[in-house]
């Protein structure tokens, strides 16, 4: 028996955080160098929830699982199982994510759509799934979608080994299979599905999105690595390790909490560990986050 999936609501949408894996307490250090303890002391509401006692990062992997006007929708798709990986905390790992994911009522056969807010090794992964000696999609009715420049942009570049592997396993067997759909994202955004809209925000990859979801007033965004973690609301200025255009990044991460601040737009971080989400409020010259827990029954 697995634990009821945390669940918020945006109008009669309803957003489900399907749990993956936690990331080692040194990731938060590899990743954003800059969040040292001392920045987190300088935002005392990030513990417990967000930081530990001595001021490391709390992150994890998980999956949004959309109910969305008779659609079954998929945001981002962890690590995946079984799959040779350069970072010790990703390779072979083993977790019953599929069962969670069952739990939650999105059985794999049941998914219509699987939205990737950029093609990198933690947010790909489950895409597929091993079958004998082959890597064959997970999602076998859904459409996957992402941008186009996203697309283009990892398909013409000269990958190092551990990306091309990802690929290989990852993201070219749903692209064989005819599932694969870059999308065009304009300035404004592009809807995929009914209140279901990318947004475009890159810098930590060039194709980079967010996902807004929305029904009549009611709206969340879902971060994508436009915001990793909570410190990166009052420290906009706090890249990772892995940006490609990190100036772009901290500009398209100012945008996307300055739209949210102040509305009721419930923030949900793609790597936020519980609570994950809540309202973007003003503070001096950031943002802080007023968390959110579950709030449908």
């Amino acid at each position: 028996m697995h634990p009821t999936a945390p669940t918020w609501t945006a109008g009669r949408l309803l957003v489900h955080r399907v749990d993956e894996v936690a990331f080692p307490a040194h990731t938060g250090r590899w990743l954003l160098p800059a969040a040292t303890p001392k920045v987190v002391d300088r935002a005392p509401w990030l513990r417990p929830d967000f930081a530990a006692p001595d001021g490391a990062l709390r992150l994890a992997s998980h999956t949004f699982a959309v109910e969305a006007d008779g659609l079954r929708v998929l945001v981002d798709t962890g690590v995946g199982n079984g799959k040779t990986r350069a970072n010790p905390a990703w390779h072979d790992l083993d977790t019953d994510y599929l069962d969670r994911l069952a739990a939650a009522g999105f059985a794999p056969e049941s998914v219509d759509l699987v939205v990737l807010t950029h093609l990198h090794t933690d947010h790909v992964g489950w895409n597929t799934r091993r079958d004998g000696d082959a890597w064959v999609p997970t999602f076998p009715r859904a459409r996957y979608v992402t941008s186009r420049a996203e697309w283009e942009h990892w398909a013409a570049a000269d990958m190092e080994p551990a990306r091309r592997q990802m690929f290989r396993d990852s993201v070219l067997p749903v692209r064989d299979a005819g599932l694969l759909d870059p999308v065009d994202v304009p300035e404004g955004g592009a809807e995929v599905a009914p209140g279901i809209r990318l947004l475009p925000t890159p810098g930590h990859t060039p194709g980079h999105v967010a996902v807004e979801l929305r029904d009549g007033d009611r709206s969340v965004v879902i971060t994508g690595d436009a915001v990793h973690h909570p410190v990166q609301l009052p420290r906009p200025d706090i890249t990772s390790c892995v940006d490609v255009d990190p100036a772009l990044a901290v500009r398209s991460r100012r945008a996307l909490l300055a739209s949210a601040a102040g509305t009721d737009t419930l923030l949900l971080g793609s790597h936020f560990p519980a609570p994950t989400a809540g309202l973007v409020v003003t503070d001096g010259d950031g943002h802080r986050l007023v968390t959110a827990h579950r709030v449908a029954p």
